[in-house]
């Protein structure tokens, strides 16, 4: 049994490495294919300022930044891994002293922080929505929330983010509309603080708890539909047990298991921040300071977060398959 768990833990393993090399290289290349030249950019405004040439705006330009395009392609590859390995992820073009690292360090914490909320919230309830849908299908209640979800999973998030900021926030003037806390608040582990950090919050993660729980509870109901029609579940109803410890032991459980890689997909995604919805609420998110870098061209940072959002949804990922190899006997067997 070890040499068959080593020998699964080694391919997967395997597996994630040359896919962490191949996204690396994919990071690199992809940026450079975009529009626009960060350099090119910045040596018009100097040419435009100090009334230079543009070839010698340029080369100013290039040593102010600390970046040169026209440099052979391995040279500018062999920065992008060096930054990556010395600690900083890549620094900024602009400013030496502000790296992918330090900014992934100040703002992931916000973007965990509402969207670790959001997603539990939206899973939970979603998968009790969905096992309530597939013990009643084709009742009221499945076409009612059926109905509901189909509505909300059509209005993108960052739409509904905007909806809900004028009803609750310039209608009824419940909610702040943009910001993590109001100035006047001492951060730290104090009930004021909190309270005002979730009064912020509010807003941002309902809009993606509505959005998010359709797709849960639509995947919890195609599951428990067909684990429903299961020998055991059948069997489980012919020795008198009750609808609740049927749903609860046998029902849930099983059509759970499938879920459990979504969810760690979905919380791997997290590390690269929701774009729209933090730049729409100035949320000071990773997703809304990675928008706004890709605006800069600040190709080295750029490439850090992008790159540490990677490695985390590959590792999240391998700890998946980790675990659905202890959980499940089926994946034993056939390793």
């Amino acid at each position: 049994m070890f040499f068959y768990r080593g020998r699964y833990f080694w391919q997967k393993l395997g597996f994630v490495l040359l896919t962490l090399v191949l996204t690396t290289v994919m990071i690199f290349f992809i940026l450079r294919l975009t529009p626009g030249d960060t350099v090119v950019n910045y040596a018009k405004s100097i040419q435009a300022a100090q009334n230079l040439t543009y070839e010698e705006a340029y080369r100013v330009a290039v040593k102010l930044l600390n970046y040169d395009p026209s440099a052979p392609i391995y040279e500018q590859f062999f920065i992008f891994i060096r930054g990556l390995f010395d600690g900083s992820l890549g620094r900024s073009i602009y400013r030496q002293d502000i790296t992918a690292a330090l900014l992934i360090k100040q703002k992931l914490p916000w973007t965990l922080f509402v969207s670790t909320i959001a997603l539990l919230i939206s899973f939970f309830l979603g998968t009790w929505l969905g096992a309530v849908m597939a013990k009643k299908r084709n009742s009221v209640t499945d076409n009612v929330s059926s109905g509901f979800i189909i509505v909300f999973n059509s209005i993108p998030d960052f739409l509904l983010g905007l909806l809900l900021i004028m009803l609750f926030s310039y209608t009824l003037g419940i909610f702040p509309t943009q910001g993590n806390y109001d100035i006047g608040y001492t951060p730290g582990f104090n009930l004021p603080f909190i309270g005002n950090v979730l009064w912020h919050a509010a807003i941002p993660i309902l809009s993606l708890v509505l959005t998010g729980t359709g797709s849960w509870a639509f995947q919890m109901r195609a599951n428990a539909t067909g684990v429903l029609g299961e020998d055991y579940i059948y069997c489980a109803k012919v020795r008198g047990l009750s609808d609740r410890i049927i749903t609860s032991r046998y029902l849930k459980r099983n059509a759970l298991l499938p879920l459990i890689t979504g969810l760690a997909l979905s919380f791997g995604a997290l590390f690269g921040g929701s774009t729209l919805m933090e730049s729409i609420f100035n949320y000071p998110g990773l997703g809304a300071e990675l928008a706004a870098r890709i605006g800069q061209r600040d190709y080295f940072v750029v490439q850090g977060i992008l790159f540490f959002s990677s490695s985390m949804i590959i590792l999240l990922n391998f700890v998946t398959d980790m675990i659905y190899y202890l959980i499940d006997p089926r994946i034993r067997r056939e390793n």
